[in-house]
């Protein structure tokens, strides 16, 4: 029964009250866009649905991404003759499930060290931004710790030195100059990964039978030998060597305690007071990775924390005060001075502009200025004369 109240003198029953906006009138059960999971509730686990990857204006942004900074490129410069076309032929095929990559373009570069490059095709690229930028990222980001450093938004190799420098700070502060540092590194690690061990990971994170059978396509792609590697020049295998170790990175962080500890893809760092400790540690990382069908190389090993550590390039040191000394390997160092040389050689010749010239020194600069290297900077700079050829 309604409650009553008074109109002119007289009694009149109430309205009836306004019931309660729904969660569903609120717009908290938002419907997916047009074309993405056929307008079912949005889930938990939006990253997880083939659609996304045949919806044009996802593929034509991976378009704008792949070719950032390769405008100039015959392959790129080739798809955009005939742009709508090429990312409705793209759409089309991942749509029928017809898709399938174009054969890798294979070279070979050794430096540092010898590397076989496998580059995909430039539709490739564009497909491979797609999956990794809005599948593949959301899914696996919030899955990895905090210091895994590699292929990640915000992060990086300056990410790693400067997280690794703080470690040892706070390492002098609690322990002063005792302690230990553990290095680990895994041998040829791209080419090294198994990719059945690689799907069962990727089959606990997705459920799309389609998803799954697109990555299980572009890991069999890469083969480097039956049933094992990645290719170097892929974009998606950057995402899944990230998170392949990262049962690693859990017994670490996790299950022994360690808080000081980085990895930047294959390169691990950690940093305790314990020698014992870090043995333990070593011997769950070896369990691990042979679990993972991968083993440890001849760079693993424990030193003390007086030694310093050499990681990406660079060696970190603590002084008697706790500061942390940054310099660069004499391998990056001899590098940089041969390809100066290069590039000086070759604008002398007129095969390089200055503008080239400006851009390698420039990058050689900004890398060497996050360490303690203002002498070095000055002499390889003044080493380096440009002069053209009359």
């Amino acid at each position: 029964m309604f409650g009553l109240f008074t109109v002119c003198g007289g009694w009149a029953p109430r309205d009836p009250p306004t019931p309660p906006v729904t969660k569903w009138e609120q717009g908290a059960f938002d419907l997916e866009p047009a074309g993405v999971g056929n307008g079912r509730l949005r889930d938990k686990r939006p990253w997880d649905n083939y659609e996304i990857l045949c919806d044009f204006e996802h593929l034509y942004r991976s378009h704008e991404a792949a070719r950032r900074g390769k405008q100039s490129k015959r392959d790129v410069v080739e798809f955009e003759m005939n742009l709508a076309e090429n990312l409705c032929g793209l759409r089309d095929h991942l749509a029928e499930r017809t898709y399938h990559p174009l054969p890798y373009h294979r070279f070979v570069i050794s430096d540092p060290k010898r590397r076989e490059i496998e580059a995909p095709a430039y539709r490739d690229r564009v497909v491979q931004h797609c999956l990794c930028d809005y599948i593949l990222r959301p899914a696996l980001e919030p899955r990895l710790i905090y210091d895994n450093a590699a292929c990640r938004l915000g992060k990086g190799t300056h990410f790693a030195l400067d997280r690794v420098c703080g470690f040892l700070r706070e390492h002098h502060r609690r322990h002063g100059s005792s302690g230990y540092i553990l290095k680990f590194d895994v041998r040829r690690y791209f080419a090294s990964i198994s990719h059945e061990v690689l799907r069962r990971q990727l089959r606990r994170v997705f459920r799309s039978e389609d998803l799954l059978a697109l990555m299980d396509v572009i890991i069999e792609s890469s083969a480097t030998q039956p049933g094992r590697g990645l290719a170097l020049g892929n974009q998606a295998s950057q995402w899944f060597a990230l998170y392949h170790l990262d049962p690693v990175d859990r017994i670490i962080k996790e299950h022994m305690r360690v808080r000081h500890y980085s990895r930047y893809m294959d390169d691990g760092v950690l940093i305790h007071p314990s020698r014992d400790h870090l043995r333990q540690c070593l011997r769950q990382i070896t369990d691990q990775t042979s679990r993972l069908g991968l083993e440890l190389n001849e760079k693993t090993q424990i030193v003390p924390v007086a030694q310093g550590v050499r990681y990406l390039g660079f060696h970190l040191y603590l002084t008697d005060t706790g500061k942390v000394i940054r310099t660069v390997n004499r391998q990056t160092t001899t590098r940089m001075r041969r390809c100066l040389s290069t590039v000086a050689t070759r604008y002398a010749c007129g095969e390089a502009t200055a503008h080239d010239v400006q851009q390698r020194v420039n990058s050689y600069v900004a890398h060497l200025s996050h360490g303690h290297t203002y002498a070095l900077r000055r002499e390889i700079l003044s080493s380096a004369v440009f002069t053209v050829d009359v």
